[in-house]
């Protein structure tokens, strides 16, 4: 199994997810950010249903990294609770995970 990780975080807009993208490449804590614009989420929340479009972002990170990371969602994020959410990558390309392990090594 891989030490890499997936990690998907929910913003309200695509300018806020392209902001913490931008910010998390930059301070090399995740290797790559693909946004999705839209998509719709249905969710319980303050006691009411509610459905929102949001821009969903997918993370490539390393395992060790995650806690710095939601740390650093939660400074840039507009929601009180943001979603930030680890999957694990059980295996992949070879080059690819080889890439984000270099990308991020300086954390």
């Amino acid at each position: 199994m891989s030490d890499t990780v997936v990690i998907l975080v929910t913003a309200p807009t695509i300018d806020e997810a392209r902001k913490i993208g931008n910010t998390l490449v930059e301070e090399k804590l995740i290797a790559c950010a693909n946004i999705i614009p839209q998509v719709e989420s249905i969710f319980y929340w303050q006691d009411k249903v509610c459905n929102e479009k949001e821009a969903l972002m997918i993370i490539k990170t390393r395992k060790k990294l995650i806690d710095k990371i939601i740390k650093r969602v939660k400074s840039l994020h507009s929601y009180t609770v943001p979603e930030v959410i680890a999957l694990p990558i059980i295996k992949g390309s070879k080059d690819y995970i080889k890439w984000v392990k270099e990308v991020t090594k300086g954390h």
